[in-house]
């Protein structure tokens, strides 16, 4: 009886940062790259953004306003993989850049 399982792990990265997101794609994709792994796909999300509103000054003219936003990039890498040999080791051992939120799940 053959057994394969097909485990798939989706790892979602999240940085105000797109350039700290791309090396840390990068970095994730060259470490499953040796290891038997089907397919490693990358998708990329709506980036979200915040925008803040200030006035200037705190006592008079409330018509001069300063416009702040914070951009979030996110990304999402799908591996799949035949193995047994456990993804989420390798992906534990991985230092990303200072910067960049990640979370994995399991399906």
């Amino acid at each position: 009886m053959n057994n394969k399982t097909n485990e798939k792990v989706r790892i979602r990265l999240e940085s105000f940062n797109h350039e700290l997101l791309v090396s840390s794609c990068r970095k994730i994709t060259q470490i499953l790259s040796p290891t038997a792994v089907n397919s490693v796909g990358m998708v990329t999300l709506p980036t979200s953004k915040r925008i803040y509103c200030v006035l200037r000054s705190p006592h008079v003219d409330k018509d001069s306003r300063e416009h702040f936003e914070i951009r979030t990039h996110k990304r999402v890498l799908e591996v799949s993989s035949d193995s047994q040999a456990s993804i989420v080791d390798l992906l534990s051992e991985i230092q990303l850049d200072a910067g960049v939120f990640c979370s994995v799940s399991i399906g």
